[in-house]
């Protein structure tokens, strides 16, 4: 086998800041570009950085407490007057806590509603496995009509939140609770359904979504030193999926490695591998847990203990190209 050694382009950060942050900037943006964006929350308002909205709009913002199924039905029925609610809680309480809600009020009554998930995955960290939700992104795909992100750093999530106010349908904006390297332009365009290619390669894509496309960009340069030529995708959007992007990658590199925060059942790799049979079969790995719950710890020693950092993505790599 033959490995086309390309020169890759280096990304680096300047600073480090939460997911979760952009979230908050963005939503303090859009109330004041877009009237009809009201703000909903769980008695989590710091940890969902909602402070800034509701001191600036607090007419606007709405403190429902620890009644999260209650919050899901105010929001859709605020849509029936014209008003675009965004849901604030943590990402196990916007989905599992409250899927009946979600399937029947929003989903299938297709309300536009934006439900806005903080603390998702393992980096929750310490707060343990009853909090760090891994089955989210499935039971959200799932839902017809539903749109799926899940944003990789402080300006991408910000522009995401600002974007999906003028999509017309519920989505599920997925986003996290640690600090993580800032590595995309501020100010961008955020385009729904639309794959970003963060490196050219020919030897192997790697696609990636939210916290491990920082990982997979670091793996790339670590693959690079061994004459592996990696194109990294970043996904953001698991539904609708860009086929596009990735078949266009895989008819170049003949092999694949996913990788995302999420358990490997209803991920973004079952996704992928769903085109990929459809399409253009294609050898496959997966970084992502394994069928697991998680456990208390900080967010590096959960990462590096569940296979889901750059190491993981390097060895998933070797693993696929043996496989070509």
């Amino acid at each position: 086998m033959a490995l086309g050694l390309c020169q890759m382009k280096k990304y680096t950060y300047t600073e480090k800041k939460d997911t979760r942050s952009g979230f908050g900037d963005g939503l303090t943006e859009l109330g004041n570009t877009h009237p009809n964006v009201v703000a909903l929350c769980a008695d989590l308002i710091g940890s969902l950085k909602m402070g800034d909205f509701k001191k600036e709009h607090p007419e606007r913002f709405f403190q429902i407490g620890i009644a999260e199924a209650n919050m899901m039905g105010i929001a859709a029925g605020m849509t029936i007057g014209g008003y675009i609610p965004f849901t604030g809680t943590f990402a196990n309480f916007s989905t599992g806590r409250v899927y009946d809600q979600i399937r029947q009020s929003i989903a299938y009554s297709d309300k536009n509603v934006k439900i806005c998930a903080s603390h998702a995955g393992l980096t929750l960290g310490e707060d343990g496995a009853t909090h760090q939700i891994l089955e989210d992104i499935g039971l959200m795909k799932m839902l017809p009509g539903m749109t799926v992100i899940n944003t990789c750093d402080y300006h991408q999530t910000k522009a995401a939140t600002i974007a999906i106010a003028d999509h017309i349908g519920p989505v599920y904006l997925r986003f996290g609770r640690p600090k993580v390297p800032v590595f995309t332009e501020a100010n961008q365009k955020f385009e729904i359904g639309k794959a970003i290619q963060f490196t050219e390669g020919a030897d192997v894509t790697i696609v990636a979504t939210g916290h491990l496309v920082w990982e997979a960009l670091q793996a790339a340069e670590v693959l690079e030193t061994k004459g592996v030529s990696a194109e990294v995708i970043d996904i953001h959007t698991i539904k609708p999926l860009d086929k596009e992007a990735i078949l266009q990658s895989i008819a170049k590199t003949g092999c694949i490695v996913t990788a995302e925060e999420h358990n490997y059942y209803g991920g973004l790799g079952e996704s992928v591998a769903r085109v990929l049979a459809q399409h253009h079969p294609t050898p496959q790995e997966f970084v992502a847990t394994n069928d697991t719950f998680g456990e208390s710890g900080t967010p590096e020693q959960l990462m590096e203990k569940y296979g889901l950092n750059s190491d993981a993505i390097v060895k998933a790599v070797e693993k696929v190209l043996k496989r070509k």
